[in-house]
Order: C-alpha cells, then sequence, then structure tokens
C-alpha cells in the first residue's frame, strides 16, 4: 500500500507564484523560493512547480529558476511547464529537478512520453491531465486549460499510462481553486482505471477533503496550492489529523 503523499503546488508566472480560480483571475502568492523552502520544513512530501504561461507564450520553463529552488530542497521535487523534448527534459534534470511533467506537448505528440520514459526512465515521467466536465463528458484540456481537445480523459490517462508515465497529474479544472473539495468523481474513475499513482488536484479547501480524497478514492497524491500558500491549512497540523484518521502518510 503507497503510503499518502501531500504536495504543494507552486504555479509560475514571471518568477513568481500565482494562484487563480478554474484556471482564471491569477493573483500573486509569493516567492517560489521562499515558499519551497517554506513548504520543505512543514512536512511537505514533494513539490510541484508549474510554469502555468510557458506553453501559451511558447517559451521553456526558467532553467535559473529550477536551479535555485533545487539548491534549497531534499525533497522530490517535479517541474513542468513548456517541456516538448528530450532535451529540455535533460536541462530541467540538470538544473535539480526530480521528475518531469508533460501536459500540452504530450497531447500533441504522445511518442514524446515513451521517448522519455525510455530515454529518463516512467519513475520521473509524469502525465498532467487538464480535465473538464463538458456534455456530460470528461474532456482533456491543454495550453493552461484555454483549449479543448477531442480526448476524453480516460481514454487519455490509459495511454498515457501505456506509453510508458510512471504517475498522472489529474487536475479538475471544475475544482480548480474553488475550495469546495477535491473532485472525488473524475479522480475515482482514473485512479480505480490505471496502474499508476494518480495525484489529485483542483479544489482543496480543507481538512477534510484531503480525508475523501484518500478514503473515496485511489489517488496516492493530493496536491494543493491556495491553502498552503495563504496560511489557511498548515501542512503538518493536515498530516497529524490525518495520521489520527488512520490514514497512511508519508
Amino acid at each position: 500500500m503507497l503510503k499518502k503523499r501531500i504536495i504543494p503546488c507552486l504555479d509560475i508566472k514571471d518568477g513568481t507564484t500565482v494562484k487563480g480560480i478554474n484556471f482564471e483571475g491569477l493573483r500573486n502568492a509569493g516567492n517560489p523560493i521562499e515558499l519551497a523552502k517554506k513548504y520543505e520544513n512543514e512536512g511537505a512530501d514533494e513539490l510541484v512547480f508549474l510554469d502555468i504561461t510557458a506553453t501559451i507564450e511558447e517559451r521553456k520553463t526558467f532553467v535559473e529558476l529550477v536551479k535555485n529552488i533545487a539548491k534549497e530542497l531534499s525533497i522530490p521535487f517535479t517541474v513542468g511547464g513548456g517541456v516538448s523534448s528530450v532535451e529540455d527534459v535533460r536541462k530541467l534534470l540538470e538544473a535539480g529537478a526530480d521528475k518531469i511533467s508533460v501536459n500540452s506537448s504530450a497531447v500533441k505528440n504522445p511518442e514524446l512520453i515513451s521517448d522519455l520514459a525510455k530515454e529518463f526512465g516512467s519513475q520521473c515521467i509524469v502525465v498532467a491531465i487538464d480535465t473538464k466536465l463538458v456534455d456530460d463528458s470528461d474532456w482533456v484540456f491543454v495550453k493552461g486549460g484555454k483549449e479543448m481537445t477531442d480526448l476524453k480523459t480516460l481514454d487519455w490517462a490509459k495511454k498515457a499510462e501505456e506509453l510508458g508515465a510512471g504517475e498522472i497529474l489529474l487536475t479538475s479544472m471544475d475544482g480548480d481553486g474553488t475550495k469546495n473539495g477535491f473532485d472525488l468523481r473524475i479522480t475515482r474513475l482514473i485512479s480505480e482505471n490505471v496502474n499508476i499513482p494518480v495525484i489529485a488536484s483542483g479544489g482543496a479547501g480543507k481538512t477534510e477533503d484531503f480525508e475523501n480524497i484518500f478514503n473515496q478514492t485511489k489517488a496516492t497524491g493530493a496536491l494543493a496550492a491556495s491553502i498552503f500558500h495563504f496560511g489557511e491549512v498548515k501542512i503538518q497540523d493536515l498530516k497529524n489529523d490525518l495520521k489520527s484518521k488512520k490514514i497512511e502518510i508519508r
């Protein structure tokens, strides 16, 4: 049984941490290096860093910023945003990232997943999936949630696993930033139909939301941003609370 992980996420735009609601209306949430250090000290199991406008602006993730964050961390650190080649991944791993997240570029070129898995091993390839319910079906969105694809979420998750992804980071766009709780339905659907770890993302607002996602789905990680950035939930308190509810936490 994999122990559950608590994972803060830093959404980066122009070198600063930002947070929005349903992928819109971004506001400043602080210095990414300071936040990264703070979360490690508070007991985060991993950290995810997403350069959220890299794909739209057609540029690469800030390698320098990755280096500066990696220097401060000893916990696993996943980086994504604008990653579209073996060379991009090599640079980020050399800069200190432990895992790399691909999203839009993998949808555009699914073979990228198998190329990266062959070159670096599945364990460091995370496929991020932004999903939204439209007309009673779950669809994959790309380009920072701006563009709907013709891919059904479950089909894409299975395909990503088949191609060599080591993990899926599943973000419910309907839940993102709302603090109404994780999307249990879509997380359950995906986590019960793939054999690789699934990290749930989008909608965390309180301690009970983490309890629900771990008790009611097979997600092995839960990712959150604003509730940690703005001090509404402290990671150590959250972990103590989950342990007291007999949830196996790292």
